[in-house]
């Protein structure tokens, strides 16, 4: 039988450009290449679209968080060009290559959130994760929360701030309200970029500043003193949860460089140390979470376990998580009995799976 054709589209136009490329070298190396045929996808930061070799791939990715943007001595292949990926037709576009599949491990804006998933539904191609509804969704944090807490799931005290509404914010209002410290963060990124903990009036402007940097609207959130638990969630319409773990920051709390940069930045406790009642409760909000906010595929369910009250909190999803060497989503699966390479496959069904039931559907009358 004839291999299946797979894409796997990493970089992309956000800030966590360099951490997709890293989770793009763990899925390349760990996918059955006796089962499917890899097709290497790229897309810079201006958006330029470039096909990869084996080879080429390698010397990008060997380079720690290296950009594509950054990349000259390599031929890349420009979308223009007759031998590109995407070429033009009089009214659409097509792979130059026919995609069985694609895994779009890009995370954050331009691919986390809805466009690119939007982008390979109009093409018929399958693809791992979410699709254009529940992308959008949980990148956007202000309404990843609204939804949660609408369907009265636990989540902490937050405000929503537009980029408009900057000059009437006030310290003294936001410390009233949600007490202090609190989280200054963008409402569409991840990996704790743009993210600030303040703890007094002369860090909030500075605070205001990196979060509008990379987005128009930020959130403003409680902080509370809590364990941090990651759970993963995997399945389309019958979803099932995995063994929670826990990240013990070393820093102050787990930012960007705690995640990516520093060696020593976290220590992981995969199972969390937790009751056996407090695992249930964790995964039933999971898999709840993904429901309520129209997730299908894989997700990571962060939460926060209040080391006073012991209460639980949603915190955020993640619904393209990292897969580099240290992310959690794809260890959880390990410790819950799914290696690395029996998981890749898990999701490539699941995306052919979905994609043969919605093209089941009628679309005339």
């Amino acid at each position: 039988m004839r291999k299946i054709r797979i894409g796997i589209l990493f970089g992309g136009q956000s800030a966590e450009h360099e951490v997709s490329i890293q989770s793009a070298k763990n899925i390349f190396a760990a996918i059955d290449k006796t089962k499917y045929e890899v097709i290497l996808i790229g897309i810079s930061k201006k958006g330029k679209w470039f096909q990869f070799s084996q080879e080429e791939f390698n010397k990008l990715a060997d380079q720690r968080y290296q950009s594509l943007d950054k990349i000259t001595e390599f031929s890349l292949l420009n979308a223009k060009e007759k031998s590109s990926l995407i070429t033009p037709s009089e009214n659409n576009f097509y792979f130059s290559k026919k995609l069985d599949v694609v895994f779009p491990i890009l995370h954050g804006p331009y691919g986390e959130d809805g466009t690119v998933q939007g982008l390979l539904k109009l093409l018929h191609i399958p693809f791992v994760g979410a699709s254009v509804l529940g992308s959008a969704v949980g990148m956007d944090k202000d309404v990843t929360k609204r939804l949660l807490r609408d369907a009265n799931l636990p989540v902490v005290r937050f405000k929503v701030v537009n980029v408009r509404e900057r000059s009437d914010l006030r310290f003294r209002a936001i410390k009233e309200e949600l007490g202090i410290p609190f989280f200054v963060k963008p409402a569409n990124l991840g990996s704790s970029i743009g993210v600030t903990k303040v703890n007094k009036m002369s860090e909030f402007e500075k605070a205001l500043d990196q979060a509008f940097c990379y987005d128009r609207k930020i959130l403003i959130e409680e902080a509370i003193n809590a364990r941090e638990i990651e759970c993963s969630v995997l399945g389309n319409d019958e979803k099932i949860a995995s063994q929670p773990g826990e990240i013990i920051p070393t820093h102050e709390f787990y930012d960007y460089e705690a995640k990516y940069i520093d060696e020593n930045g976290a220590k992981f406790e995969i199972p969390a140390k937790i009751s056996t009642q407090q695992i249930k409760t964790i995964q039933e909000l999971a898999i709840r979470a993904c429901t309520v906010l129209c997730v299908e595929g894989m997700a990571r369910v962060d939460f926060f376990l209040d080391k006073k009250t012991e209460k639980i909190y949603i915190n955020e999803i993640n619904t393209l998580p990292g897969f580099t060497n240290i992310s959690m989503y794809p260890k959880l699966w390990e410790a819950s009995g799914i290696p690395y390479v029996e998981l890749i496959d898990r999701l490539i069904r699941l995306a052919l799976e979905r994609h043969s039931k919605e093209q089941s559907l009628k679309t005339n009358r």
